[in-house]
Protein backbone atom coordinates (compact mmCIF):
# COMPACT_ATOMS: atom_id res chain seq x y z
CA UNK A 1 0.00 0.00 0.00
CA UNK A 2 0.88 3.23 -1.04
CA UNK A 3 0.55 6.30 0.48
CA UNK A 4 -0.15 9.69 -2.25
CA UNK A 5 -0.09 13.43 -0.94
CA UNK A 6 -3.22 15.66 -0.62
CA UNK A 7 -2.69 18.96 -2.57
CA UNK A 8 -3.65 21.59 -0.30
CA UNK A 9 -4.01 19.91 3.06
CA UNK A 10 -1.77 20.55 5.82
CA UNK A 11 1.56 18.88 6.78
CA UNK A 12 -0.82 17.02 10.21
CA UNK A 13 -3.79 16.00 8.16
CA UNK A 14 -1.67 14.38 5.75
CA UNK A 15 0.27 12.72 8.62
CA UNK A 16 -2.77 11.69 10.49
CA UNK A 17 -4.68 10.58 6.99
CA UNK A 18 -1.23 8.10 6.52
CA UNK A 19 -1.61 6.51 10.08
CA UNK A 20 -4.94 5.75 9.35
CA UNK A 21 -3.93 4.24 5.61
CA UNK A 22 -0.92 2.62 6.26
CA UNK A 23 -1.11 1.63 10.20
CA UNK A 24 -2.43 -1.69 11.62
CA UNK A 25 -6.42 -1.57 12.82
CA UNK A 26 -4.68 -2.31 16.20
CA UNK A 27 -1.95 0.74 16.53
CA UNK A 28 -3.36 3.99 18.66
CA UNK A 29 -3.94 6.64 16.26
CA UNK A 30 -3.08 10.52 16.98
CA UNK A 31 -7.02 11.40 15.84
CA UNK A 32 -8.34 8.99 18.68
CA UNK A 33 -6.60 10.26 21.03
CA UNK A 34 -7.87 10.41 24.74
CA UNK A 35 -6.14 13.84 25.09
CA UNK A 36 -4.32 15.42 27.95
CA UNK A 37 -5.48 16.95 31.48
CA UNK A 38 -5.40 20.61 29.90
CA UNK A 39 -6.30 21.24 26.38
CA UNK A 40 -3.55 23.15 24.29
CA UNK A 41 -4.62 24.84 21.28
CA UNK A 42 -1.97 23.79 18.33
CA UNK A 43 -0.60 25.86 15.66
CA UNK A 44 -2.02 25.24 12.60
CA UNK A 45 1.20 25.33 10.83
CA UNK A 46 2.87 22.63 13.23
CA UNK A 47 3.97 19.80 11.61
CA UNK A 48 3.86 17.39 14.70
CA UNK A 49 0.70 15.41 15.90
CA UNK A 50 0.37 14.92 19.87
CA UNK A 51 2.48 11.19 20.19
CA UNK A 52 5.97 13.21 18.23
CA UNK A 53 5.00 16.32 20.82
CA UNK A 54 4.99 14.14 23.91
CA UNK A 55 8.40 12.47 22.48
CA UNK A 56 10.08 15.99 21.87
CA UNK A 57 8.94 17.56 25.29
CA UNK A 58 10.74 14.73 27.29
CA UNK A 59 13.37 14.41 25.26
CA UNK A 60 14.14 17.57 25.60
CA UNK A 61 13.10 17.98 29.75
CA UNK A 62 15.99 18.58 32.42
CA UNK A 63 14.83 15.30 33.77
CA UNK A 64 15.89 13.30 30.78
CA UNK A 65 18.97 14.62 31.05
CA UNK A 66 19.72 13.95 34.23
CA UNK A 67 19.49 9.92 32.99
CA UNK A 68 22.88 9.97 31.98
CA UNK A 69 24.18 9.70 35.36
CA UNK A 70 21.79 7.68 37.14
CA UNK A 71 22.46 3.85 37.93
CA UNK A 72 21.47 1.06 36.01
CA UNK A 73 23.43 -1.53 37.60
CA UNK A 74 26.59 -0.60 38.07
CA UNK A 75 26.52 2.43 40.94
CA UNK A 76 28.05 5.53 39.67
CA UNK A 77 30.21 3.64 37.16
CA UNK A 78 33.54 5.34 36.15
CA UNK A 79 34.08 2.90 33.32
CA UNK A 80 32.98 4.52 29.81
CA UNK A 81 30.93 1.39 28.37
CA UNK A 82 28.93 0.78 31.64
CA UNK A 83 25.18 1.67 30.61
CA UNK A 84 23.40 4.17 32.39
CA UNK A 85 19.89 4.97 32.94
CA UNK A 86 19.62 6.89 30.12
CA UNK A 87 21.57 4.52 27.66
CA UNK A 88 19.12 2.14 28.72
CA UNK A 89 16.20 3.95 27.83
CA UNK A 90 17.83 5.17 24.31
CA UNK A 91 17.93 0.89 23.92
CA UNK A 92 14.59 0.12 24.62
CA UNK A 93 13.34 2.66 22.57
CA UNK A 94 15.36 1.27 19.92
CA UNK A 95 14.40 -1.87 20.73
CA UNK A 96 10.63 -1.19 20.59
CA UNK A 97 10.68 1.04 17.47
CA UNK A 98 11.86 -2.20 15.75
CA UNK A 99 8.86 -4.33 16.99
CA UNK A 100 6.58 -1.43 16.36
CA UNK A 101 7.76 -0.64 12.98
CA UNK A 102 7.37 -4.73 11.70
CA UNK A 103 4.04 -4.52 13.30
CA UNK A 104 2.55 -1.71 11.53
CA UNK A 105 2.24 0.41 15.18
CA UNK A 106 2.58 4.03 16.03
CA UNK A 107 6.50 4.23 16.46
CA UNK A 108 6.41 8.18 17.55
CA UNK A 109 3.59 7.11 20.31
CA UNK A 110 6.26 3.54 21.06
CA UNK A 111 9.07 6.12 21.42
CA UNK A 112 7.60 8.83 23.40
CA UNK A 113 6.77 5.89 26.01
CA UNK A 114 10.10 4.43 25.64
CA UNK A 115 11.91 7.23 26.49
CA UNK A 116 9.72 8.34 29.52
CA UNK A 117 9.32 5.27 31.23
CA UNK A 118 12.17 5.52 33.34
CA UNK A 119 12.19 9.39 34.26
CA UNK A 120 10.91 8.70 37.84
CA UNK A 121 14.11 6.29 38.80
CA UNK A 122 16.31 7.54 41.83
CA UNK A 123 20.04 7.44 41.85
CA UNK A 124 21.79 4.51 42.59
CA UNK A 125 19.08 2.31 41.06
CA UNK A 126 16.87 0.31 42.91
CA UNK A 127 18.73 0.94 45.86
CA UNK A 128 17.34 4.40 45.70
CA UNK A 129 13.78 2.96 45.04
CA UNK A 130 13.70 0.59 47.90
CA UNK A 131 15.08 3.30 50.52
CA UNK A 132 12.77 6.12 49.25
CA UNK A 133 10.06 3.22 49.58
CA UNK A 134 10.78 2.62 53.02
CA UNK A 135 11.05 5.93 54.28
CA UNK A 136 7.99 7.95 52.18
CA UNK A 137 4.27 7.54 54.18
CA UNK A 138 2.92 7.07 50.67
CA UNK A 139 5.58 4.29 49.57
CA UNK A 140 7.40 4.54 46.55
CA UNK A 141 7.59 3.14 42.90
CA UNK A 142 9.94 4.51 40.20
CA UNK A 143 6.80 3.90 37.61
CA UNK A 144 4.19 5.70 39.49
CA UNK A 145 6.97 8.36 39.82
CA UNK A 146 7.54 8.94 36.44
CA UNK A 147 4.19 9.95 36.23
CA UNK A 148 4.57 12.75 38.76
CA UNK A 149 7.47 13.83 36.66
CA UNK A 150 5.90 14.58 33.72
CA UNK A 151 2.63 15.70 35.66
CA UNK A 152 3.87 18.01 38.12
CA UNK A 153 7.58 18.31 38.23
CA UNK A 154 8.72 18.86 35.17
CA UNK A 155 9.13 22.53 33.30
CA UNK A 156 9.11 24.23 36.86
CA UNK A 157 6.20 22.55 38.13
CA UNK A 158 3.95 23.14 35.69
CA UNK A 159 4.54 19.61 33.98
CA UNK A 160 4.84 18.28 30.59
CA UNK A 161 0.69 17.97 29.82
CA UNK A 162 0.95 15.04 27.82
CA UNK A 163 -1.78 12.56 26.29
CA UNK A 164 -3.24 9.79 28.46
CA UNK A 165 -1.52 7.17 25.83
CA UNK A 166 2.19 8.23 26.61
CA UNK A 167 0.93 8.94 30.51
CA UNK A 168 -0.44 5.22 30.84
CA UNK A 169 1.98 3.19 29.01
CA UNK A 170 4.79 5.44 31.08
CA UNK A 171 3.02 3.95 34.62
CA UNK A 172 2.11 0.67 33.19
CA UNK A 173 5.58 -0.68 31.65
CA UNK A 174 6.85 -2.14 35.07
CA UNK A 175 7.21 -5.93 35.91
CA UNK A 176 9.87 -6.72 38.41
CA UNK A 177 9.71 -10.27 38.59
CA UNK A 178 6.26 -10.73 37.92
CA UNK A 179 4.60 -12.23 34.33
CA UNK A 180 6.94 -11.18 31.35
CA UNK A 181 3.02 -11.56 29.43
CA UNK A 182 0.39 -10.89 31.72
CA UNK A 183 -3.22 -11.41 30.28
CA UNK A 184 -4.83 -9.63 33.54
CA UNK A 185 -5.59 -6.22 31.02
CA UNK A 186 -5.53 -4.33 33.87
CA UNK A 187 -1.54 -4.34 34.57
CA UNK A 188 -0.82 -3.49 31.02
CA UNK A 189 -1.07 -0.54 28.90
CA UNK A 190 -4.20 -0.10 27.20
CA UNK A 191 -1.86 0.40 23.89
CA UNK A 192 -0.41 -2.00 22.32
CA UNK A 193 2.41 0.54 21.59
CA UNK A 194 2.62 0.55 25.52
CA UNK A 195 2.86 -3.18 25.66
CA UNK A 196 5.73 -3.20 23.25
CA UNK A 197 7.59 -0.83 25.72
CA UNK A 198 7.12 -3.23 28.44
CA UNK A 199 8.27 -6.24 26.34
CA UNK A 200 11.07 -3.81 24.99
CA UNK A 201 12.47 -2.88 28.53
CA UNK A 202 12.57 -6.55 29.72
CA UNK A 203 14.36 -7.62 26.18
CA UNK A 204 16.68 -4.43 26.80
CA UNK A 205 17.54 -4.59 30.34
CA UNK A 206 17.94 -9.02 30.47
CA UNK A 207 20.86 -8.62 27.45
CA UNK A 208 22.56 -5.29 28.49
CA UNK A 209 22.59 -6.13 32.18
CA UNK A 210 24.66 -9.43 30.79
CA UNK A 211 26.77 -7.58 28.70
CA UNK A 212 27.41 -5.41 31.65
CA UNK A 213 28.16 -8.16 34.19
CA UNK A 214 30.80 -10.02 31.41
CA UNK A 215 32.33 -6.88 31.28
CA UNK A 216 32.73 -6.31 34.88
CA UNK A 217 34.41 -9.65 35.29
CA UNK A 218 30.93 -10.85 37.36
CA UNK A 219 30.36 -13.64 34.32
CA UNK A 220 31.91 -15.14 31.71
CA UNK A 221 29.65 -15.28 28.49
CA UNK A 222 30.43 -19.37 29.09
CA UNK A 223 28.48 -19.11 32.35
CA UNK A 224 25.15 -18.84 31.03
CA UNK A 225 23.49 -22.15 30.46
CA UNK A 226 23.27 -24.04 27.70
CA UNK A 227 19.88 -24.23 27.82
CA UNK A 228 19.10 -20.14 27.51
CA UNK A 229 22.05 -20.09 24.30
CA UNK A 230 20.42 -22.99 22.07
CA UNK A 231 17.21 -20.49 22.48
CA UNK A 232 18.64 -16.97 21.93
CA UNK A 233 22.02 -17.74 20.75
CA UNK A 234 25.88 -17.15 22.19
CA UNK A 235 26.24 -13.28 21.61
CA UNK A 236 24.71 -9.97 22.51
CA UNK A 237 23.68 -8.90 19.16
CA UNK A 238 22.29 -12.19 18.90
CA UNK A 239 20.19 -12.56 21.75
CA UNK A 240 18.32 -9.72 21.20
CA UNK A 241 17.56 -10.31 17.25
CA UNK A 242 16.16 -13.82 18.98
CA UNK A 243 13.51 -11.98 21.41
CA UNK A 244 12.86 -9.49 18.93
CA UNK A 245 11.95 -11.90 16.02
CA UNK A 246 10.01 -14.66 18.30
CA UNK A 247 7.48 -11.54 19.43
CA UNK A 248 7.34 -10.14 15.89
CA UNK A 249 6.55 -13.74 14.07
CA UNK A 250 4.47 -15.18 17.04
CA UNK A 251 2.18 -11.96 16.76
CA UNK A 252 1.77 -11.20 13.64
CA UNK A 253 0.80 -15.07 13.51
CA UNK A 254 -1.72 -14.66 16.37
CA UNK A 255 -3.05 -11.57 14.73
CA UNK A 256 -5.34 -11.33 17.61
CA UNK A 257 -4.39 -8.10 18.77
CA UNK A 258 -2.30 -8.89 21.88
CA UNK A 259 1.50 -9.59 21.78
CA UNK A 260 2.59 -13.39 21.38
CA UNK A 261 5.58 -15.22 22.59
CA UNK A 262 6.37 -18.71 22.31
CA UNK A 263 6.50 -20.97 24.78
CA UNK A 264 10.29 -22.04 24.32
CA UNK A 265 11.47 -18.08 24.25
CA UNK A 266 9.54 -17.37 26.87
CA UNK A 267 11.13 -20.12 29.02
CA UNK A 268 13.98 -18.56 27.91
CA UNK A 269 13.90 -14.94 28.95
CA UNK A 270 12.22 -16.35 32.03
CA UNK A 271 15.23 -18.64 32.96
CA UNK A 272 17.86 -15.54 32.05
CA UNK A 273 15.66 -12.96 34.26
CA UNK A 274 16.13 -15.64 36.95
CA UNK A 275 20.30 -15.90 36.12
CA UNK A 276 20.68 -12.63 36.46
CA UNK A 277 18.65 -12.40 39.96
CA UNK A 278 20.87 -15.08 41.55
CA UNK A 279 24.35 -14.21 39.68
CA UNK A 280 24.26 -10.72 39.20
CA UNK A 281 21.98 -8.44 40.90
CA UNK A 282 22.56 -10.05 44.16
CA UNK A 283 26.70 -10.39 43.93
CA UNK A 284 28.20 -9.63 46.97
CA UNK A 285 30.16 -6.61 45.47
CA UNK A 286 27.48 -5.36 43.61
CA UNK A 287 24.97 -6.10 47.04
CA UNK A 288 27.65 -4.15 49.25
CA UNK A 289 27.57 -0.99 47.18
CA UNK A 290 23.64 -1.59 46.53
CA UNK A 291 23.32 -1.49 51.33
CA UNK A 292 25.91 1.94 50.71
CA UNK A 293 23.74 3.67 48.50
CA UNK A 294 20.77 2.53 50.71
CA UNK A 295 22.71 4.22 53.74
CA UNK A 296 23.49 7.74 51.93
CA UNK A 297 19.90 7.73 50.80
CA UNK A 298 18.22 6.98 54.50
CA UNK A 299 20.66 9.84 55.81
CA UNK A 300 20.23 12.42 53.30
CA UNK A 301 16.26 12.19 53.87
CA UNK A 302 16.69 11.69 57.71
CA UNK A 303 18.63 15.10 57.42
CA UNK A 304 16.59 16.97 55.30
CA UNK A 305 12.94 15.94 57.07
CA UNK A 306 15.40 17.45 60.09
CA UNK A 307 16.72 20.43 58.74
CA UNK A 308 15.66 21.27 55.80
CA UNK A 309 16.94 20.87 52.04
CA UNK A 310 20.68 21.32 50.79
CA UNK A 311 20.80 22.39 47.61
CA UNK A 312 23.43 24.14 45.15
CA UNK A 313 21.58 27.78 44.14
CA UNK A 314 23.29 30.27 41.89
CA UNK A 315 26.97 28.32 42.54
CA UNK A 316 26.26 28.32 46.36
CA UNK A 317 25.02 25.71 48.99
CA UNK A 318 21.77 26.81 50.29
CA UNK A 319 19.64 25.37 52.78
CA UNK A 320 15.50 26.21 52.05
CA UNK A 321 12.43 25.29 53.74
CA UNK A 322 12.67 23.06 56.72
CA UNK A 323 9.97 21.38 58.68
CA UNK A 324 9.11 24.96 59.84
CA UNK A 325 8.26 26.23 56.09
CA UNK A 326 6.22 23.18 54.28
CA UNK A 327 2.71 23.16 55.10
CA UNK A 328 2.81 19.82 57.62
CA UNK A 329 4.52 16.68 57.89
CA UNK A 330 3.26 14.89 55.06
CA UNK A 331 4.61 17.84 52.45
CA UNK A 332 7.52 17.96 54.11
CA UNK A 333 7.73 13.96 53.31
CA UNK A 334 7.10 14.85 49.92
CA UNK A 335 9.31 17.42 48.86
CA UNK A 336 11.85 15.49 50.44
CA UNK A 337 11.15 11.79 48.72
CA UNK A 338 10.62 14.59 44.91
CA UNK A 339 14.47 16.29 45.70
CA UNK A 340 15.96 12.94 46.54
CA UNK A 341 14.77 10.87 43.56
CA UNK A 342 15.58 13.50 41.42
CA UNK A 343 19.27 13.65 42.05
CA UNK A 344 21.82 11.82 40.04
CA UNK A 345 24.06 9.63 41.39
CA UNK A 346 27.26 11.99 41.58
CA UNK A 347 25.20 14.69 42.78
CA UNK A 348 23.63 12.67 45.96
CA UNK A 349 27.51 12.08 46.64
CA UNK A 350 28.31 15.81 46.26
CA UNK A 351 25.26 16.75 48.69
CA UNK A 352 26.10 13.67 50.97
CA UNK A 353 29.45 15.09 51.03
CA UNK A 354 28.66 18.33 52.12
CA UNK A 355 25.70 17.62 54.84
CA UNK A 356 27.74 14.61 56.65
CA UNK A 357 31.59 14.85 55.78
CA UNK A 358 33.92 17.90 57.42
CA UNK A 359 35.58 20.27 55.75
CA UNK A 360 38.92 21.42 55.83
CA UNK A 361 39.65 24.64 57.90
CA UNK A 362 42.22 26.75 56.15
CA UNK A 363 44.10 28.73 58.41
CA UNK A 364 45.98 32.09 57.47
Amino acid sequence: MSFVPVIGKSIKYQLELREEEILSPFAALNKDSSGRHVDEVEDGGDIRLPFQRDRDRITHSKTFRRLKHKTQVFLAPTGDHYRTRLTHVLEVSQIARTIASALCLNEPLTEAIALGHDLGHTPFGHAGEVTLNELHPGGFRHYIHSLRVVDYLENDGKGLNLTFEVRNGIVRHSKGRGAILPRDKSKIAVTLEGQVVRLADIIAYVNHDLDDAVRAGILKETDLPQSINKVVGERHSMRIGAMVRDLIVETLAAADGDLHISDIMLEAINSLRTFLYDNVYTYYKVHNEFVKAQRIIRDLYNHFMENGIVRIRGGEWVTSRGLEGWADERDAHRHVCDYIAGMTDRYALAVYQKVFMPEPWSVT
